[in-house]
């Protein structure tokens, strides 16, 4: 199996999720968020394509990381060629996150066609969900880039089928309160 990367696995990252990481950028995004600081990930066919077994031969000769995340573009693209990194990574002791540009419950949504995508949820930890939103830009977000998007704990999520979110990422002093209300249910 392939997959379209954007670059080469970037180690030692502290600020695409907690702790030390590698970063898996994943080539193709269908959102196009205005501001993205990654638009060279966009076209389907850029980047490289690599097979997932070297990607995981790779993994193996990290030291020191935490975790992988993966972003790009968006890895929800490539669903089954990342659930399946992931589940490698997972048994080498690394936990998942992940960022997309849809929430989480549009990826339940489409995972009703494309069973992947539950496949791929599965194995993450963390989902840092929605589109980047240039007006709604914050330096105060913690692993994200605009206070509409969410930090979730994915196992919890699937277990209620609504989005949990993490407290300790929370934005309390925000006016924005999309991210409490998708707490509560109600999507914004």
């Amino acid at each position: 199996m392939k997959i379209r990367l954007a670059a080469y696995l970037q180690s030692d990252s502290i600020v695409d999720g907690e702790g030390i990481r590698t970063v898996i950028w994943t080539q193709g995004c269908p959102h196009h968020c205005l501001g993205c600081h990654n638009p060279e990930t966009w076209d389907f066919d850029g980047g490289a394509l690599v097979d997932v077994s070297e990607v995981c031969e790779i993994i193996d000769t990290l030291e020191g990381q935490d975790g992988i995340t993966f972003s790009g573009g968006d890895p929800f693209m490539q669903a089954k060629a990342c659930s399946e990194i992931a589940k490698y990574a997972r048994s080498k002791g690394l936990n998942i996150w992940a960022y997309t540009g849809y929430y989480f419950d549009e990826l339940m949504h489409l995972a009703e066609k494309k069973p992947e995508i539950m496949d791929f949820l599965r194995e993450i930890d963390v989902l840092v969900d929605g589109r980047f939103i240039l007006e709604k830009k914050s330096f105060s977000c913690i692993f994200r880039g605009s206070t509409n998007q969410s930090v979730i704990d994915v196992k919890q999520s699937l277990k209620k089928k609504k989005p949990v979110l993490i407290d300790k990422y929370i934005l309390k002093e925000s006016s924005d309160t999309s991210n409490r209300k998708r707490q509560e249910g109600i999507f914004v």
